[in-house]
């Protein structure tokens, strides 16, 4: 079955792309989900108009996107976390930690799109990488202080 994708769908293809797919997984996950319309005469007549429209969405979210990630670049962020002797963490900093303080901030990260390379259980800098949208991620300073 042919199908003209309205989202980007993983390992399957790009917004706007027709493709053949299985009936099953067009009927049964495609379809309901709202990520494809089957590729009848009349929606592939309504692809072109579609398309323009999809780009333009899809510009726009990576361009928000981007100011949000040049924004969060410039930030330093401070956590403040108690310590034990030499500088060790009772507990860690987590991505809700981050994601929370962010928030406070007035910016709405999601957890899910923190990524942090090594556990933060010591006082000192860090750096976080935070991935807003695909080819969009920045890294983001944070700064652990005893309480």
């Amino acid at each position: 079955m042919k199908v003209i994708l309205k989202e980007d769908v993983k390992k399957l293809g790009n917004m706007g792309q027709v493709v053949d797919v299985s009936d099953g997984y067009a009927r049964n996950y495609l379809v309901p989900r709202g990520l494809a319309v089957e590729a009848s005469t009349k929606n592939i007549k309504s692809l072109e108009h579609e398309k323009r429209m999809i780009i333009e969405k899809a510009k726009k979210i990576r361009n928000s996107a981007q100011e949000l990630a040049d924004r969060i670049s410039q930030m330093n962020l401070v956590i403040k976390a108690k310590a034990g002797e030499e500088g060790k963490l009772f507990g860690s900093v987590t991505s809700m930690d981050i994601s929370e303080l962010l928030k406070k901030e007035g910016i709405e990260v999601d957890k899910k799109k923190i990524f942090i390379d090594e556990q933060i259980k010591r006082l000192g800098t860090y750096s976080v990488n935070i991935k807003f949208h695909p080819g969009v991620s920045t890294q983001l300073n944070i700064q652990v202080v005893e309480e």
